[in-house]
């Protein structure tokens, strides 16, 4: 049943592109190909969505891998300043592999530090090399940022298809217009009785 239903769908098409009728015009059949050309590259679009997609949770992962959580210790008052954007702080941490390093955390890798005073202990991300970097996003939000780049992409694609379509439109509509023009001045002094 469901064969005969898409046999039906794939045979209209077929018909719609290639069928004999006196009413249809080259410029119809143009249009019909335009549509078909336009809905594949689209699929392709959406594909590669897909691919941009993966690829962007992908790369976030594997900057997520080098990171270690590690605990800190301020030597010196955080900033204090309410909604604090952008602030830092001397600080001592450890190192996974036992040393002991000592530096700058600012607001925007160690969100922690606003408002906490000296001697606080605080947890900071390490990258391989012992140096605090931005925490790791949480994994629903890897995955959202993957869906908006897809999505992002076919969008663009498809807006940018959806113009092609217009301006394909545009052009034929005129080559029809010009072809009625023709057919009614061939045919419109023979309608009218005025001489």
């Amino acid at each position: 049943m469901i064969t005969n239903i898409k046999a039906r769908r794939v045979s209209r098409l077929a018909r719609l592109l290639t069928g004999r009728n006196a009413l249809r015009r080259p410029v119809d059949r143009i249009e019909g190909v335009v549509l078909v050309a336009l809905s594949a590259a689209f699929l392709a679009a959406v594909a590669f969505a897909c691919i941009v997609g993966t690829h962007t949770y992908q790369s976030q992962r594997a900057a997520t891998v080098g990171l270690r959580p590690a605990a800190a210790v301020l030597l010196q008052d955080g900033p204090t300043a309410p909604l604090v954007r952008v602030g830092q702080a001397e600080a001592q941490w450890f190192v996974p592999g036992g040393g002991q390093q000592s530096g700058v955390l600012t607001t925007a890798t160690t969100p922690d530090i606003a408002g906490a005073a000296a001697g606080a202990r605080i947890s900071v991300w390490l990258n391989r090399s012992g140096q605090p970097a931005a925490p790791p996003a949480g994994q629903a939000v890897m995955v959202l940022y993957a869906l908006v780049a897809g999505a992002m992409v076919a969008g663009l694609a498809g807006l940018a298809l959806l113009l092609v379509y217009a301006l394909c439109r545009l052009v034929l509509d005129r080559r029809r217009l010009a072809a009625w023009e023709s057919a009614w001045d061939r045919t419109g002094p023979r309608w009218t009785t005025r001489r």
